[in-house]
């Protein structure tokens, strides 16, 4: 038996709490932010500190049921939503995009007050650099420089996501907690990577990899409606759910697709398989998330959603 002194043993339970903690603990119990404003309103956030890709979960609490709130970060709308007709608490999502510029934003709400006059109340969220590796992979020479032919197709297919993106759906389409699109796996990697392919430097990676073997099942992650259902250039056979109030879903690379745009599926359902479809470098599940347009990394929407 190999022995391990006792204050190694404590570092290392440190340390696995450490890791665990944000992934047990209720949002509500580790909220870092909690602003009092006018009328017994108050703003709750999960941190006042974001990293570039993170998710932010707030709430917005009332005594009383109040009605035409309204909600913006950064100066851009941000839907809120209640888990009950009758509850008086909001919650939202604020999407920090994986390149937003370091700094401080705000997040602003406002109501009708007694009165009728409108009511507001912020809080600062400070936006910090995240910690991003940079790897180097050798993809087929079309991707990085496509013909005219292919650069065009690739144009259309950008045009395609932003309107989509532009899109919000002013209702919730989900029920419950965002799941993992892969069965038995809970981790992912290279979210926000700088890439440098064949070479030369590209954008970062939007979205999370899944390796797996060719022909996996691909689940939905939630409710949804299916906004997207075809052939991409960069991005092979890709699937987009709508989820409501301006999150999607992206599942991408796959070797087949098993659903139809405007279809409506439920979570977990099968929309898909694993394969290698598009700039790939082998088999994978690129899965993306993005909330009013900021790309956030996907994995907290399933460790930290309320």
């Amino acid at each position: 038996m190999t022995y391990v002194p006792l204050i190694q043993r404590k570092l290392a339970f440190c340390a696995v709490l450490l890791i665990l903690t944000p992934a047990l603990i209720p949002t509500r119990l580790v909220a870092q932010i909690h602003r009092a404003c006018a009328n017994g309103v108050s703003l709750r956030s999960t941190a006042g500190t974001a990293a570039q890709g993170s998710l932010l979960p707030t709430e917005v609490v009332a005594p009383k049921t109040i009605s035409n709130v309204t909600s913006e970060w950064d100066g851009h709308p941000a839907p809120l939503w209640r888990e009950s007709q009758n509850s008086l608490t909001l919650h939202g999502l604020l999407g920090v995009d994986l390149e937003k510029a370091p700094g401080q934003y705000e997040w602003k709400v406002s109501w009708p007050g007694p009165n009728g006059d409108a009511e507001f109340c912020s809080v600062t969220i400070t936006v910090r650099p995240g910690k991003f590796a940079t790897e180097r992979l050798t993809v087929e020479q079309k991707f990085v420089q496509p013909d005219p032919e292919q650069e065009k197709r690739a144009e259309e297919d950008q045009k395609k996501m932003r309107a989509i993106y532009d899109t919000v759906t002013p209702e919730r389409l989900w029920d419950g907690k965002f799941q993992f699109p892969l069965k038995g796996v809970t981790t992912g990697g290279n979210f926000g990577r700088r890439r440098i392919l064949n070479g030369e430097a590209r954008s970062p990676h939007a979205g999370v990899d899944f390796p797996a073997a060719a022909g996996t099942a691909v689940f939905a992650s939630q409710s949804g409606k299916v906004v997207l259902a075809e052939n991409l250039y960069y991005s092979g056979n890709t699937v987009v759910l709508d989820h409501g109030y301006g999150i999607y879903t992206m599942y991408a690379h796959l070797s087949k697709i098993g659903v139809q745009p405007d279809e409506m599926v439920k979570v977990g359902a099968e929309i898909g398989k694993v394969g290698a479809t598009g700039r790939v470098t082998g088999p994978h599940l690129h899965w993306g998330l993005t909330i009013n347009h900021a790309r956030v990394n996907a994995i907290q929407i399933a460790q930290r959603q309320p």
